[in-house]
């Protein structure tokens, strides 16, 4: 996801990270080296070497920092973002799995009920457009139990 603009908010001592789909809020305490009032940040673009994806800031001591994308999106929860990264832990643990399997991958495309082609990208951690369930349908012929476990988060 490609940042549009980057504002400074010393008030509310965050950055307002413009994308495509909305304006995000990230808190200064959590980039390194952190700004403070009395080294305040003096500049923050958009990096271009970053192709877009993250912002660099420079502080008053000349010190700079670079918040990517990511960072933004972990932190304010984003859905789109948890759903793919739960995608990508997923198909990681799908390919472990396959490669350790003695089932053929014919057998295992058999058993799916579809293609050769639709098992590869099943498998493939750059595709996105798969569903969870796939995923889960693939683990289960794998002789696997997927539980979802939902706990609150630590600090």
């Amino acid at each position: 996801m490609k940042i549009l603009s980057a504002k400074v908010n010393n008030k509310k001592k965050v950055f307002e990270v413009k994308t495509s789909a909305k304006t995000y809020f990230f808190p200064y305490v959590k980039t390194k080296p952190t700004p403070t009032a009395k080294v305040p940040i003096t500049r923050v673009y958009v990096d271009t070497e970053l192709g877009g994806e993250g912002i660099t800031y420079e502080l008053a001591s000349g010190k700079t920092g670079t918040v990517h994308v990511e960072q933004v999106l972990e932190y304010n929860q984003d859905p789109n973002y948890l759903r793919d990264l739960l995608l990508y832990k997923l198909t990681l643990e799908a390919q472990r799995r396959v490669a350790d399997s003695p089932l053929a991958k014919r057998e295992i495309v058999r058993r799916l009920g579809t293609s050769a082609t639709q098992l590869y990208r099943l498998l493939d951690q750059t595709n996105y457009e798969k569903s969870v369930d796939q995923l889960v349908s693939l683990l289960q012929v794998l002789d696997c139990d997927v539980d979802l476990v939902v706990r609150v988060k630590s600090a």
